[in-house]
């Protein structure tokens, strides 16, 4: 991905996030701090008896790449199943610590185009918050609104 689509999604993103409120019916809420760069999100879902992520938003206050990556996030999870969503955030942070190949970053849809975070250390925690708060959120029995995720 060239660097001039990394600027306009992540722009894009933090700008205009479309997951970005209250879900006022979410069964499932978990905070993720990134102590380092100040991050501070709650990560919301509502997700179904038959374990499909019917909706999902986030909200707090973080750095670009915290608020764009997360939105990114919810664009992918919603409509998924909670192992659909779990195997996406795997392929995420793969892709900032391994790489991924081609085939993988093409299931990551826009947010293959934050894999080079990975060259910027300090960036990292900013980029996985959301996808980490997420993941463990999802081991979670619904009506859980409790606990923090903090990247360390």
């Amino acid at each position: 991905m060239n660097n001039t689509f990394y600027n306009e999604v992540l722009t894009e993103h933090n700008l205009h996030p479309a997951h970005k409120y209250n879900l006022l019916d979410a069964n499932l809420a978990l905070e993720g701090l990134n102590p380092s760069c100040g991050d501070d999100i709650v990560v919301q879902l509502k997700i179904n008896e038959d374990g499909i992520i019917e909706d999902g938003s986030f909200n707090g206050d973080g750095c670009a790449i915290s608020q764009a990556s997360a939105d990114m996030m919810f664009d992918l999870i919603i409509g998924k199943t909670k192992e659909e969503a779990h195997h996406l955030a795997d392929l995420f942070l793969k892709m900032i610590k391994d790489g991924l190949t081609e085939e993988e970053l093409e299931e990551l849809e826009e947010a293959a185009s934050l894999q080079d975070i990975s060259h910027m250390p300090s960036r990292v925690k900013c980029a996985v918050l959301g996808w980490r708060t997420m993941d463990e959120l999802l081991e979670k029995e619904p009506g859980s609104t409790g606990g923090t995720v903090t990247t360390e």
